[in-house]
């Protein structure tokens, strides 16, 4: 039996991975007819169907299914030493893959980035904002940016800021309308900007605590968004009451445009923090990103 080459071998991987020739063309850059006859040369050289195709659907076949438990941890491997040969180069590069939530990316993560890349010019960044708790893991990200309570236990993480607070706000010409509230409870009073939380689908509660006692208080609105831009947008126009990081308010508070409410009731909780896995081999390229990263908090320190 001819020994299938290594481009066969790592088609089919992204195939039965997609479990879908379209998706795994474009992933690869070829055509779907040329995937399709890579894939058929593979099978034909082990004598072994390994995908099963319908109309509708491709699936591994129980071969294919223990083939693919084979490659993937290989393929890993492979791709982790060809990352390592980086560290032979003068300068870090390669790519550095960050998942975070929008307020994060602007607030937390490009301070940061906008410089490094200016140093680092053979390292590329990519960002995906998402406000969703994704497995940086399964998605192979390098790290992720979330708030220090939603960490994971089992990760390395460094904090990237101080603490945080969110404050409801609405505009002037909005409480020339309606009272400002007073208490959590008032709010079920009033027009919200609601929130929808990306993980579950669930519509956000907002959380208040003052003297050791929490409330969370279901608001309704006419509108309904996970966007922080937004909110602002909305709460500005006069739409509402919106919830909202104090350092996006901040501005807007100091001008008179917004107008914040239930300060009181609004305690700091922890801030931004950097995470990665603790068991996997960093690249000279998010290496280099780490000790940035490192250098500037310690240099932040400094009285």
């Amino acid at each position: 039996m001819k020994t299938p080459d290594y481009a066969a071998l790592q088609a089919f991987m992204v195939v039965a991975r997609e479990r879908s020739f379209t998706r795994a063309a474009a992933q690869l850059g070829i055509s779907q007819s040329s995937l399709s006859h890579t894939i058929r040369g593979l099978e034909e050289r082990l004598g072994l169907r390994l995908l099963a195709r319908t109309t509708r659907s491709v699936a591994p076949t129980a071969a294919g299914e223990r083939l693919l438990g084979s490659l993937q941890p290989a393929f890993a491997q492979i791709s982790a030493e060809l990352q390592s040969l980086n560290a032979l180069k003068d300068k870090p590069s390669g790519l550095i893959r960050i998942s975070c939530g929008e307020h994060a990316a602007r607030s937390a993560l490009w301070p940061r980035i906008e410089k490094f890349l200016a140093q680092n010019p053979d390292v590329q960044v990519e960002i995906t904002v998402d406000n969703g708790l994704i497995d940086i893991v399964t998605e192979k990200f390098d790290a992720g940016i979330r708030h220090g309570e939603l960490v994971a236990k089992d990760m390395i993480a460094l904090p990237l800021g101080p603490e945080l607070r969110m404050l409801p706000a609405a505009s002037p010409a909005y409480f020339k309308t309606y009272p400002k509230p007073k208490r959590p409870e008032d709010l079920t009073g009033h027009a919200c900007i609601n929130i929808r939380l990306p993980t579950l689908g669930n519509v956000y509660a907002w959380e208040f605590e003052k003297a050791g006692r929490s409330v969370n208080v279901k608001v309704e609105g006419p509108l309904l968004t996970n966007s922080v831009d937004i909110r602002l947008q909305a709460a500005l126009s006069g739409l509402g009451i919106a919830y909202l990081p104090a350092d996006v308010l901040a501005t807007y508070i100091a001008k008179g445009k917004l107008i914040p409410v239930l300060e009181d009731w609004c305690p700091p909780y922890a801030g931004y923090h950097l995470y990665y896995p603790n068991r996997r081999q960093p690249t000279p390229a998010f290496a280099a990103f780490l000790a940035a990263i490192r250098a500037r908090q310690a240099s932040m320190e400094l009285p």
